[in-house]
């Protein structure tokens, strides 16, 4: 087997694996404050929701610092750093016994944190380019799987032991996955260590200065923000439609479910449909589709068409961060293919942050249904930024290799 396919399938297990273990603690970290004492429900809320966004804050901070170190002394590394890190983190976060501790922990844990950004730079340079949107995509269907899986796998153990237990369980979990990388994953295509190289911030100011990658960034983060800032009022949006059989918990998590496995589906098909035709058409059709889906959500009567078009949506989502993350790998300078990286994960890490932040507040506006409709217009305007900004759809890599190597035998005849 081919090096990069061997790491792709590798890397696509461990992201699984990591991204299950991490969304297994999610849905009983409130659970977890009463147990340490904190019984005030609106004091629960507060601490909930501050150690939540802690973790996206500080990862948000350092993203691109982990990224400008990963040009310099790799990427694999950086995979080694963040998963052996977020092990003891999380170890010793099933030893906390305050609030104020697991304030900490989860802001450590955001601050050494990177496996899924690292393990795309990783992949994304030692993948041949006419392959990335390919490669992406599979790497995307892993994350997204483990993300479906954790919440259902922690809420099953959390029955059966102590939430303390779960930490530890998700621990070993992600320390076996970063050893399979440690053993088995190789990286081929390396920074040169001896090459002279700016400050930090003068390389970010260079990155920053790269049009085509700061249109990229924006358009990232206007992804994350139009896609997550209607989530949180999901499971209340459920219960308004009447859920069958009053099951409003369950029908809350199959809505999510049900977009999660689309994209799953959909992701290395579109990322290797990129790879033939574009990967600026993907995520420019990819944005319309899921803006257009957004519509009908405002208008929907009862949970079953609901579902229907979280399909839909999670069909378009698919070709959204692997598109974005194959034309970030193209239009990166060579050799700061992971400052690039860095940079795009503070992106989308800030739409993670200020999405559902400002879809609560609008919501309490115009309504959930008023906030689809905002969510489908914000897409629209990220879709036409991008075909404005790149110049809209280009053709596919082979083609503008061919189109490449033509004029340079042009030259030379």
């Amino acid at each position: 087997m081919e090096s990069w396919k061997r790491n792709l399938y590798i890397l696509m297990v461990c992201q699984f694996l990591v991204m299950g273990a991490m969304s297994m603690i999610i849905p009983f970290l409130p659970l977890y404050l009463k147990e340490m004492g904190v019984t005030d429900p609106e004091k629960t809320q507060m601490w909930a929701g501050l150690i939540f966004g802690i973790n996206f804050l500080s990862a948000f901070l350092m993203a691109p610092v982990w990224g400008s170190l990963a040009d310099k002394v790799g990427r694999k590394i950086m995979v080694l750093r963040s998963g052996f890190g977020m092990s003891i983190v999380i170890l010793l976060t099933g030893m906390a016994v305050s609030p104020l501790q697991l304030l900490f922990l989860r802001l450590l844990n955001g601050t050494i944190s990177g496996f899924i950004p690292a393990s795309i730079s990783l992949t994304a340079t030692n993948t041949p380019k006419e392959k990335a949107g390919y490669a992406l995509g599979m790497l995307q269907s892993g994350a997204v799987a483990g993300n479906i899986m954790g919440p259902f796998i922690g809420g099953l153990l959390a029955e059966v032991m102590p939430f303390r237990t779960i930490f530890f369980f998700t621990s070993v979990t992600i320390a076996i996955a970063t050893f399979v990388v440690l053993f088995l994953v190789k990286e081929e295509v390396k920074p040169d260590r001896n090459q002279t190289r700016p400050g930090f911030f003068a390389e970010g100011s260079f990155i920053l200065h790269q049009r085509p990658l700061l249109i990229l960034f924006t358009v990232g983060f206007m992804l994350q923000f139009a896609m997550l800032a209607p989530m949180p009022q999901m499971s209340l949006f459920v219960s308004n439609l009447g859920a069958p059989g009053g099951y409003i918990a369950f029908f809350a998590g199959l809505v999510t479910a049900l977009t999660g496995l689309a994209n799953m589906l959909a992701s290395p098909w579109l990322g290797r449909f990129g790879d033939r035709y574009g990967s600026e058409k993907v995520l420019f059709l990819s944005m319309l589709g899921a803006a257009v889906i957004f519509i009908p959500h405002s208008v929907v009567a009862d949970v079953w068409q609901l579902l229907a078009l979280r399909f839909f949506l999670g069909l378009c989502v698919g070709g959204l961060l692997p598109s974005l993350n194959a034309l970030i790998r193209r239009h990166a300078p060579v050799g700061k293919e992971s400052t690039a990286y860095g940079y795009s994960t503070s992106a989308t890490f800030l739409g993670n942050m200020l999405g559902p932040i400002t879809g609560g507040f609008l919501t309490g506006l115009i309504g959930i249904r008023g906030l689809f409709i905002v969510t489908a217009g914000m897409l629209l305007l990220g879709a036409w930024w991008l075909r404005l900004g790149l110049g809209g759809p280009v053709s596919s890599y082979k083609a503008s290799k061919n189109e490449a190597d033509a004029s340079v035998s042009h030259k030379v005849s």
